[in-house]
């Protein structure tokens, strides 16, 4: 509150002395962040489930592996963190001296070069499971997620070439590395509040009936939606106005929430969950 009434103050001093201001429009607020503790099988239960539309994707669309001014990039920081023999980062923040364990295929190096660092949850999917609707700040924090060790995680590439853009149903880690793949896919889901497909959700459970069920805990990021362009500058999605949900449903939109999407309120919730258009 203090610093939006000193923010104001000095717009209107300004002002007066008959400078030109210039402002930037106010992303949307951010969902808040929360800790969610839950045994697995059930923060598996607790993901929502939708439809996935890959419409409109483009990997530039998330801006990653930024820098912070000091020659590090996001990758480069998950390569030192994850090292099991501590690197020497030297100038333009080349690595040496460490080794590097990636857990999908079992294999090891002294060389950070063969590695890539993995979104756990991959961009495309992370499009078409929620990030969609986010703005492009939201989607670069994803991008660089450094807050959870769970989002970004250094592998071999002939293993991250070769799990792609798939989810759990499609593909998984060797034998040895799947409840832990399981955790962290899940843990991330939630941390974005991602949905995840029938298929998907599937084969999560049948995995995680397999695994130990420990609690899983995760603290949720916060989500910031596109503008909308309707004439009422509200804040929310870009998504078309449909008659019924089912036509919004069959051009691959929706579940909205009560509270969180401005597009709840134009449809009926006739089961009074607090979610529409959900299939």
């Amino acid at each position: 509150m203090l610093s939006r009434t000193l923010a104001t103050l000095v717009i209107t001093l300004v002002t007066a002395s008959g400078l030109t201001v210039v402002t930037e429009a106010v992303a949307p607020p951010a969902a808040e962040a929360a800790v969610i503790k839950k045994p697995l099988r059930g923060m598996v239960k607790s993901l929502k489930v939708a439809r996935e539309v890959r419409r409109g994707y483009d990997r530039d669309k998330f801006r990653h592996w930024v820098g912070r001014g000091d020659g590090c990039d996001t990758r480069d920081r998950v390569l030192i963190t994850e090292a099991r023999r501590k690197a020497r980062v030297g100038d333009s923040c080349s690595l040496a001296g460490g080794r590097w364990f990636s857990y999908y295929d079992g294999r090891r190096t002294r060389n950070p070069s063969s590695f890539d660092v993995d979104h756990m949850v991959p961009l495309a999917e992370a499009w078409d499971s929620g990030a969609r609707r986010w703005n492009a700040n939201t989607r670069k924090r994803y991008a660089n997620d450094l807050g959870d060790r769970r989002s970004l995680v250094a592998v071999t590439a002939s293993a991250n070439r070769s799990k792609s853009d798939q989810d759990p149903f499609e593909w998984m880690p060797r034998e040895r590395a799947t409840c832990r793949y399981v955790r962290e896919w899940v843990a991330v889901k939630t941390r974005w509040r991602l949905t995840v497909d029938r298929r998907e959700r599937r084969a999560l459970l049948g995995f995680a009936g397999r695994c130990k069920n420990v609690r899983v805990v995760v603290r949720t990021a916060k989500i910031g939606t596109r503008k909308s362009s309707s004439s009422g500058g509200s804040t929310g999605t870009t998504d078309r106005r449909y008659g019924t949900c089912g036509e919004a449903i069959d051009h691959g939109l929706g579940p909205y929430v009560k509270g969180r999407d401005r597009e709840y309120d134009w449809y009926r919730d006739s089961d009074g969950d607090g979610v529409v258009c959900e299939r």
